[in-house]
């Protein structure tokens, strides 16, 4: 009987299992140090070859050139610093003070690897989604096998960029293949999975981690609302939302999905929306004299034409881009009015370069309004007055809002980003991004004493009494009520 071959999945695993710097390594700070030195040579690679990284995301997206630049290749760049900057001092371990009654013990808390990570990744943003989740990942100490979308993979360009950076060979491994493949990956039992994508496969890849009580991360869809209150500077908060609607041709988890405007100012908010849609440029430029791409796939732009002609059914109607004719790519800005909460351009994520206009009453009238969604992952609001934008951010059930400014939160790399309800569970990015990928460890260090601490056995009737009194002591009069 001849020896069957490992299959190319099991060979990847072995190779992260045992790139992986998992517990017993001899000197932790030594090996953050080379991953940092790593990070900091993928930044400048990165800055160096961007033109040619930008073709590379154009070919397989649609994006204009802007969009290239400005959503993949600038945030790339700063959380590459940030991690440079921040990650030493995240990653150190800390300190944690001990309560009275554990004077004279040290408590500490350490940050380390989970393992193997398998990160899964979408279309929309297929540099940025790669290189953000895999490096953080890979800087905690976690050896990462990435699987890209198959509609946007960039073959080979991950890969090529480590090799430069001179990551070690099993660091990061890209795979490539469609959802049945994700499934064997997750059948190898990987340590942590972090998916970002739809609701639906986000559901199917929790209920096959369980099985194996695999810890996963979901990042999943949005409907994002952005509230404008009649006292905001109109002018900003046009230019928001056009570009907040339509940067990406709306094809991101927190682009602005439902636009939700004061009465008062409607009219006027109308005009000058209808005004900025008519000066948006839209083509797949080279050289960055262009607002708007077209969409990258045909099942999303299928999508967007079943909405956005089952709201007309229902009585919306379509200002702008009537010349569409709901097959080609290059979707222009559709603005719709007279939509309301029972039709799927409210409902559900639509991804696509769509605004539909709502109207509301007053404060109470708009959180409700906003709050009415299964997707709960950002928001913005927009508002000259301080205490109100702070009851409404308060009060909208969402993971990240902006403030008189639009997709702001996600732009900051300490910030950590992720959804609630249906939009995911979990967060990513800065500090809290890094804890997503380790293994919290709890440690007490105690001195090795002939003593016998006072809660072990024998228990007796005197033991209960003192202790009694110890804890009325110390938990009603504090440090001087426990000494006397």
């Amino acid at each position: 009987m001849t020896k069957q071959e490992p299959s190319p999945i099991s060979s990847v695993f072995r190779l992260a299992r045992s790139s992986a710097t998992l517990g017993g390594e001899p000197s932790p700070e030594i090996a953050l140090k080379q991953r940092i030195q790593r990070i900091s040579a993928l930044k400048q690679i990165i800055l160096r070859d961007r033109e040619y990284i930008m073709d590379r995301i154009q070919a397989e997206t649609g994006k204009c050139r802007t969009d290239a630049l400005m959503s993949e290749i600038f945030p790339v760049l700063d959380h590459l610093a940030y991690l440079e900057k921040k990650a030493p001092k995240i990653l150190k371990g800390r300190v944690v003070w001990p309560t009275l009654a554990l004077l004279g013990k040290k408590s500490r808390v350490y940050l380390e690897p989970m393992g193997v990570t398998l990160i899964i990744s979408p279309w929309n943003y297929p540099f940025y989604q790669a290189i953000v989740p895999c490096t953080s990942a890979f800087i905690v100490g976690n050896s990462v096998i990435y699987k890209p979308s198959e509609h946007t993979p960039l073959k080979g360009l991950i890969e090529e960029l480590l090799v430069k950076a001179e990551f070690e060979k099993g660091a990061i491994q890209v795979v490539y293949g469609d959802g049945a493949f994700a499934t064997k990956l997750i059948e190898q039992r990987p340590d942590k999975i972090f998916f970002t994508g739809s609701v639906g496969t986000g559901k199917k890849i929790m209920a096959q981690a369980a099985l194996n009580l695999i810890p996963v991360e979901l990042e999943l869809g949005g409907k994002d609302p952005m509230i404008v209150f009649e006292d905001a500077n109109l002018k900003r908060a046009v230019a928001g939302a056009v570009w907040g609607a339509l940067t990406n041709s709306g094809q991101s988890c927190t682009s602005v999905e439902r636009i939700y405007v004061q009465e008062t100012i409607y009219p006027e908010f109308k005009r000058l929306l209808l005004e900025e849609i008519g000066k948006v440029k839209q083509s797949i430029d080279a050289d960055g004299d262009s607002d708007v791409g077209h969409m990258t796939t045909d099942f999303q732009v299928k999508t967007v034409a079943e909405q956005v002609r089952q709201a007309q059914s229902a009585g919306a109607r379509l200002l702008t881009g009537t010349d569409w004719d709901f097959k080609s790519k290059t979707i222009p800005p559709l603005v719709l009015e007279n939509v309301n909460d029972t039709m799927q351009i409210i409902t559900e994520e639509t991804f696509g370069p769509v605004l539909p206009l709502i109207t509301f009453k007053n404060e109470h009238d708009a959180v409700t309004k906003a709050n009415n969604s299964r997707f709960a992952l950002s928001a913005s609001v927009w508002t000259k007055d301080p205490e109100r934008a702070y009851r409404v951010t308060r009060h909208l059930v969402t993971g990240n809002v902006s403030v008189n400014n639009v997709m702001l939160t996600e732009a900051n790399p300490g910030l950590p980003f992720g959804g609630s309800k249906e939009s995911g569970f979990g967060r990513y990015k800065g500090e809290f991004g890094l804890y997503a990928f380790s293994n919290i460890k709890s440690v007490l260090f105690d001195k090795d004493s002939p003593k016998i601490e006072a809660n072990w056995f024998p228990y007796t009737r005197e033991k209960y009494m003192l202790f009694t009194d110890m804890m009325v002591a110390l938990f009603s009069g504090g440090v001087e009520n426990l000494l006397k």
